[in-house]
């Protein structure tokens, strides 16, 4: 999804990925105020502590930007998975929740119930889906993992995810709030969601910018009608306040979790509302947690794309002669497009579509190049099916014309974490893209997709995590999607954080990574041995 969200936001790839460009931006300067939110669980297990719900403490919490267009609305939709609060008052009713696990192939799966409002447990109850594979081995405790998004689907993490090199562990993957098979964000019918994505993202005329604010104020009203209330409650801060009632719920002390791109950022705002209630935690493809405005995902995608030339002008792909030939070759066709897309069957390739197309193959790193060429020599060549399908993979669109959950998701929760500074400013937002970002700050377009949205952003966490034990930090030097730096001033800012880097591409250092940054997560994971701070694999 190349829909500009001045965020943080981008999923492991392989398949799963969704794509924007941008950073959280910095709000006004405030005061700091406490956080005084009730919070979930303690930091011993409930066999030891009969109350396991309490004030997560003291925390310094930022307002979202103003957000002045965003237009709140009433509607009373109920997407799947609401359901009545378990018997009881108050935050009571949910203690005694049990995990009733259920065999789902060679898994076991259940589900439970949480509030909508965790300050306000009397009120309606979503669903959250779980499945877990069982340890192997001596039991060590509870993996939880989350592949990013935000919104993407925990569950389908699990089905492919490596949990027996994890052999002392129950693992479990679970669909966030918002997102796959627990409370789902709804939206338009397909054909409005092929409307949206096929609005040019990068608009050059007055005509094409009316345009793109239509498409995202339609946008925008579809997912409040069709999801209702729940668009008000899909915030990481809530996500987080899940994870810790389920690993409460899974009898553990502290919470074990590996979590990739926007997991990083779950991650990280679980240990800053939870700090001692960490346990080994592992965040691999690190997002921005600073408030430095700079470090746009645009940025890894240029350096992805020209990684994609130097391999294609040595590799004799036919693209061009040299990194920069063949660079110009892929903006070339990105430009043709836009004064002629090019039919594909019944639809049409767009350019907006073609460079989501070109992000898809980038996340993959090198594994990608070869069908990356194929792709774009095809598209120059007049057939863009290839380059279209990858778009289809990017943006969530399934073979049959319905799309996966995470595409509401996506930018359902991504707006609730990050605020605006209103339509007006767009067009200076792009243009500094732009220059730190040549290319993909460019073809990604202006950050609109929360100017018009329905909900008001989510209060700010500043993240430092202080107080919790060490946290690994996993980078990729050459990351499209999560820039290498990011990981860099991640670890620099939680103050246990742990810095490895993979000297590699691709999105997920653990997913696509060598032998050597594998045994770094392994060896932390399983025994409990702490990396050097700024190693490199």
């Amino acid at each position: 999804m190349t829909r500009n969200i001045r965020a943080r936001w981008a999923v492991a790839g392989l398949g799963l990925a969704l794509v924007v460009s941008g950073v959280l931006v910095a709000g006004p300067s405030v005061r700091p105020r406490p956080d005084s939110r009730s919070a979930v669980s303690s930091a011993a297990s409930p066999a030891e502590t009969p109350v396991a719900f309490y004030d997560a403490g003291d925390h310094r919490m930022f307002p979202g930007l103003d957000s002045p267009d965003r237009t709140p609305f009433v509607s009373s939709a109920r997407p799947a998975g609401f359901t009545a609060p378990p018997p009881g008052a108050g935050i009571r009713r949910y203690l005694d929740q049990v995990l009733r696990w259920q065999h789902c192939g060679d898994f076991a799966c259940t589900s439970v119930t949480v509030p909508l409002d965790w300050d306000n447990p009397d009120g309606e109850a979503i669903t959250l889906a779980l499945k877990r594979a069982r340890a192997t081995g001596t039991r060590l405790g509870t993996l939880f993992i989350n592949p990013g998004g935000p919104g993407a689907s925990g569950i389908d993490f699990l089905s492919w995810f490596p949990t027996a090199q994890f052999p002392g562990y129950d693992v479990i993957g679970w669909d966030p709030r918002g997102s796959g098979v627990s409370t789902p964000v709804r939206c338009g019918t397909p054909a409005e969601t092929d409307a949206y994505f096929a609005v040019d993202a990068s608009p050059d005329t007055p005509a094409e910018w009316q345009a793109l604010r239509g498409a995202q104020m339609g946008f925008a009203q579809q997912c409040r009608t069709a999801s209702g209330a729940l668009l008000d409650h899909i915030s990481t801060i809530d996500t987080a306040r899940d994870l810790d009632y389920l690993r409460y719920l899974a009898g553990d002390a502290r919470l074990n979790y590996l979590g990739v791109s926007y997991g990083t950022y779950l991650g990280a705002v679980y240990a800053e509302l939870y700090p001692r209630r960490v346990g080994r935690m592992v965040l691999d493809s690190a997002v921005n947690i600073t408030d430095d405005p700079s470090l746009i995902q645009a940025i890894g995608f240029d350096l992805a794309l020209r990684s994609f030339g130097a391999w294609c002008a040595t590799s004799s792909c036919g693209l061009g002669p040299s990194p920069d030939r063949v660079v110009a070759t892929v903006t070339g066709l990105f430009d043709r497009l836009e004064a002629r897309p090019a039919r594909v069957g019944a639809r049409t390739l767009t350019q907006t579509l073609a460079v989501g197309g070109v992000a898809s193959f980038l996340y993959s790193g090198v594994a990608g190049y070869e069908g990356l060429s194929r792709a774009v020599t095809a598209a120059v060549d007049g057939s863009g099916a290839e380059l279209l399908a990858a778009a289809d993979r990017l943006n969530g669109r399934r073979v049959d014309g319905s799309y996966d959950p995470v595409t509401y998701a996506f930018a359902g929760i991504g707006c609730r974490d990050a605020g605006d500074d209103g339509w007006v400013h767009d067009a200076a937002d792009w243009a500094g893209d732009e220059r730190l970002a040549p290319i993909f700050g460019k073809y990604f377009g202006p950050p609109v997709t929360c100017d018009l949205w329905s909900a008001r952003p989510d209060d700010q966490l500043h993240i430092t995590a202080s107080g919790a034990p060490p946290i690994v930090v996993l980078g990729v030097t050459g990351d499209p999607a999560t820039p290498y730096q990011q990981a860099v001033t991640m670890a620099r800012q939680l103050t246990s954080g742990v810095l490895v880097t993979w000297q590699g591409a691709g999105h997920s250092a653990f997913v696509l990574g060598n032998p050597c940054i594998r045994r770094v997560v392994l060896d932390y994971v399983n025994d409990g041995v702490v990396p050097r701070d700024g190693s490199t694999c």
